[in-house]
């Protein structure tokens, strides 16, 4: 591998736009960053990326592009009232550095640390370009380089663009659009005259408490604030269009309690991680398999955190069977102890129209609200609406079909960090760095320059990337990568699957051409390379 040219931040040396990197000279600022992998975003995905390349490609140079002026991703930008993961932060955490905090659900700004503090051990801080976002790349089969242009502003505040060249381009900005949150049309909204908030841009202290407030929507982000807000609003009513299976959870996990300090740290890591990840692929399975016997285990569960009389048949039935949308975890039961001390409501119910101090209901019931909160979903938006070109053409990318869940057909040297919809992400996204890292250094270790995903035959059915039935999903559809239905173009879902075949003797040749720049020679290498390598999984 390289170490990079101008001013590549495999070189170690501090980046003028790191914290502490200093003023750059007039040389440094007109140089082109070039480097080996260049990755883009700097949250959970893109840290652990750079992360990987420092444990296993120690030689490797990269960098990453970071829209916003801090890193985090989704656990820096989201501030609202009671922030914290859906997912168990045994598997939500880096394989390669446990969680050791004592909340299997923590909240948001614990795991903004743990991020930082990763980002610092590995020393990747020196690496991250702040305010960069990237609008295109562009491959050259010629050069075998990505060219990337980002956007941003000078110390000045002026518009100014950069460009980076790369080997290797892994996409790391998550699913979804920061600048943008997603918000349906609300008739008679322009006459309400309280607040209304978004939860992805919530306004640094908010006066809610003695007030009262309805958040309108049923999935992760509503459930969690409700009873955070209900601990100081007079009052708090969820309104939702429809049930949303909610499963409660200890925060505090009872087996990690009983391994930790007993136990080795490692060994005590591994039994939480296989804990939660069994745990919640079994729950899964058994949902697919007996989907009415996990309804009745769930709605028996909220039955017994809730009053006698709550209509759990309203408002906690959902119409669809468990795991077609993701299954949404409380800790410690606070959704309902908010219902059950009165603090909190769920209406179950359409609205009809804003007035000016509520909302009125399809029912003909009317909402008082000082605040209402639109927690109402994400807007999805692949590689952080970056648009690709391979040697000229733009890329459509719903015209492309994923590979592995990781790459896609017909780009080169491109990778796309994609977590898992039933578990949690970073497990996903683990298994895929670390399948690049073996894919980079096979391509080092046999002279190959490029390496470009086929596509599937024509012939074969083509799916949506994400089969979820989740709304956020399904409005995404027509601008999202397809998946196929056999073989790497398939997306199982299933850690134990992917962990099989994308771990150290799972084939990097199957279903992609390698390239020599220097004679422009394509192989389909029928070399079953399975060799173990020091850094594999």
């Amino acid at each position: 591998m390289t170490t990079g040219t101008g001013t590549a931040a495999g070189s170690g040396a501090p980046d003028a736009d790191a914290p502490g990197g200093g003023a750059p000279d007039a040389d440094a600022r007109e140089a082109v960053l070039d480097v080996d992998v260049l990755i883009i975003g700097a949250g959970l995905s893109g840290i652990g990326a750079a992360c990987h390349l420092t444990r296993e490609l120690p030689g490797t140079s990269y960098a990453i592009l970071e829209m916003r002026e801090r890193l985090g991703g989704t656990w820096d930008l989201f501030r609202y009232p009671g922030v914290r993961s859906d997912s168990d932060m045994y598997t939500l955490g880096y394989g390669f550095r446990p969680w050791r905090g004592r909340q299997a659900l923590a909240d948001g700004p614990s795991i903004l640390r743990y991020i930082e503090d990763t980002a610092g051990e590995y020393d990747v801080l020196p690496r991250i370009r702040y305010g960069h976002k990237v609008v295109r790349a562009d491959w050259s089969s010629g050069s075998a380089r990505w060219t990337v242009t980002s956007e941003g502003r000078d110390a000045t505040g002026e518009p100014r663009t950069a460009t980076a060249t790369c080997r290797f381009l892994y996409c790391c900005t998550g699913y979804y659009d920061y600048t943008e949150g997603y918000t349906p049309h609300f008739p008679g909204i322009g006459s309400y005259t309280g607040q209304v908030v978004h939860p992805q841009f919530w306004p640094e202290g908010l006066p809610y408490a003695g007030k009262r407030v309805v958040v309108i929507g049923s999935g992760a982000t509503a459930i969690t604030l409700v009873p955070a807000m209900a601990a100081e609003a007079a009052h708090v009513t969820m309104l939702q269009r429809t049930p949303t299976y909610v499963l409660n959870m200890p925060s505090a996990d009872p087996v990690a309690d009983l391994v930790q300090g007993r136990l080795p740290q490692r060994a005590a890591y591994l039994i939480n991680r296989w804990n939660h990840l069994l745990q919640s692929w079994g729950l899964y399975r058994a949902a697919q398999i007996a989907p009415g016997a996990v309804r009745r285990l769930i709605r028996r569960d909220a039955k017994s955190h809730l009053p006698q009389d709550f209509p759990i048949y309203v408002h906690f039935n959902p119409p669809y069977d468990p795991w077609d949308q993701r299954l949404c975890l409380v800790p410690d039961a606070d959704l309902y102890r908010a219902i059950r001390m009165g603090r909190a409501e769920v209406v179950t119910d359409t609205i009809d129209t804003f007035t000016p101090t509520g909302i009125r209901l399809t029912s003909g019931r009317e909402l008082r609200a000082d605040v209402v909160v639109t927690a109402t979903g994400l807007k999805v938006l692949p590689g952080g609406g970056a648009t690709l070109s391979v040697d000229g053409a733009d890329v459509d990318l719903r015209e492309t079909v994923s590979y592995k869940g990781i790459m896609l057909s017909g780009i080169p040297n491109f990778a796309l960090a994609l977590g898992y919809t039933n578990a949690s992400w970073t497990l996903k996204v683990d298994l895929v760095s670390r399948y690049i890292c073996r894919l980079l250094a096979y391509m080092e270790r046999h002279g190959f320059d490029e390496v470009r995903p086929l596509a599937p035959p024509a012939t074969e059915a083509r799916r949506p990337i994400i089969d979820f039935a989740a709304g956020y999903v399904q409005r995404a559809d027509p601008i999202m990568p397809r998946q196929g239905t056999r073989g790497p173009w398939r997306l199982p879902q299933n850690y134990l699957s992917d962990r099989a075949r994308l771990g150290r003797r799972g084939r990097l040749d199957n279903g992609v051409v390698f390239t020599r720049r220097a004679d422009r020679v394509a192989v389909k290498a029928d070399v079953d390379d399975k060799r173990d390598l020091p850094w594999a999984p």
